[in-house]
């Protein structure tokens, strides 16, 4: 008779009523205590079902193995055995214990920065709120004095606020709409634009300084106008860009800390209207929120002061200048997918721009480069370099006309120059402008 549990002859034999089995008294009362069923069959099972067998007292063999001497240590080496794979078992359990415990504590840590990230971001967002909505009374009430501009100079002071700073009114959310509405309706036309734009200047040709800005600290590295037609930016190298109404020549926001360690050098907006992208000394280009004036994305790899940059009207190529030559980025996968590098070491280049279809690429530096626009995957290939005339061997901007049909280029010799088709009489009334 062999205990169902431990598999040895029981010293007190007892049998179950249920299933008939033999156990060992101390053991199956002790499972039953525990768990209440029956340890083989799982059904419910108690005291009360468990019969004694009277059986006589036996003095059982020894077993063969304890016999001798090496019988003996054979046993006590299975037992050593068996106890050493247990504790390595209860290690390798603990260990992962341990492993959850600490990605259980990571995962509790992260979400506490998080939570406590987005409740700053809250009440900073609360605290502007509060401020747009004490300012824009005032604001609407002065409208009249605050546009008076005599001389191409704002009458009103700009006030102070506490911490020593000028208080902007601030992108409102009319601004917000039109901007917004403006993306909107390239975005779907984009592909199939058919517009007129129509440009006149004064009577007599004359331009005249309507507003003079002294928003910025330091010199104003770059101008872009927004698609609407109705705000500007300007970066500086106080290291702030500045939005601006093109009306009242007032400055809506003021976006950044003066510094005078690193500034901006380049600026341009996305054709949509809804993205800013900055170049700074440090070699960095920055993607900003132009709703929220929030730095949302930032690309490195360039080796100096990004000094241009350019949008493709497909939306999602941004191409950059800088000393080591021309990056190529997609704003779709945030990443750099090509890089031209025209000139020597010495030689920055100074200037790129996409034609309007996003169908050339101009690169200037010592002399002017135009590329097929491919896609990420494809080769763009050099299609035509144009000499710098100037003799300077320093070309510092490079833009196209009307459908591509000339590239109007400026030199250091501060004159500027019209390459087109040959014998091009349509480009002549085009572009208008001298040779020199």
């Amino acid at each position: 008779m062999i205990c169902a549990i431990s598999g040895e002859v029981p010293d007190e034999p007892v049998v179950s009523k249920r299933s008939g089995l033999l156990f060992e008294r101390r053991l199956i009362e002790r499972y039953i205590e525990d768990h209440g069923k029956c340890p083989v069959t799982k059904e419910e099972l108690s005291m009360d079902d468990i019969v004694l067998v009277k059986t006589n007292k036996v003095v059982r063999p020894r077993p063969l193995q304890a016999a001798s001497i090496p019988g003996l240590l054979g046993i006590f080496q299975n037992e050593w055995d068996a106890l050493m794979l247990s504790n390595f078992a209860l290690e390798q359990q603990l260990h992962t214990a341990r492993q959850e415990l600490s990605h259980a504590l990571y995962q509790h840590d992260a979400a506490c920065r998080v939570i406590a990230r987005l409740k700053k971001e809250r009440d900073e967002s609360r605290a502007l709120l509060a401020l747009a909505e004490r300012q824009i009374p005032a604001s609407m009430a002065g409208v009249a004095p605050a546009a008076v501009v005599s001389n191409g100079k704002r009458a009103m002071e700009d006030e102070i606020g506490p911490d020593g700073k000028k208080i902007r009114p601030g992108i409102n959310p009319v601004m917000i709409d039109e901007l917004t509405e403006c993306n909107t309706m390239l975005s779907a036309q984009r592909k199939k634009r058919q517009t007129v734009r129509i440009w006149q200047g004064g009577e007599e040709g004359n331009y005249s300084c309507i507003h003079t800005l002294k928003d910025h600290t330091a010199e104003v590295e770059a101008v872009t106008v927004h698609a609407t037609q109705k705000y500007f930016v300007t970066a500086a190298k106080d290291n702030t860009w500045c939005f601006y109404d093109i009306s009242t020549g007032s400055c809506l926001s003021q976006v950044g800390e003066a510094s005078g360690q690193e500034g901006y050098t380049s600026a341009s907006f996305h054709p949509d209207g809804l993205i800013l992208g900055t170049g700074t000394t440090e070699a960095v280009v920055k993607i900003w929120d132009v709703k929220t004036q929030s730095n949302v994305a930032k690309f490195e790899g360039h080796a100096g002061p990004v000094t241009a940059m350019s949008f493709s009207e497909n939306g999602y190529f941004l191409a950059t200048a800088a000393l080591d030559g021309v990056k190529l980025w997609d704003l779709r996968k945030l990443r750099n997918f090509r890089t031209f590098s025209p000139y020597d070491s010495d030689t920055p280049t100074n200037s790129v721009e996409f034609d309007f279809s996003g169908t050339y690429l101009a690169v200037a530096g010592s002399d002017i480069r135009v590329y097929q626009v491919a896609n990420v995957k494809t080769e763009w290939n050099l299609i035509k370099t144009l000499p710098d005339l100037s003799g300077t061997g320093k070309v510092t901007s490079a833009k196209f006309g009307t459908d591509a049909k000339y590239i109007a280029v400026g030199s250091m010799d501060r004159n500027l120059r019209i390459f087109g088709p040959p014998g091009d009489d349509q480009m002549d009334d085009d572009a208008k402008p001298s040779a020199e």
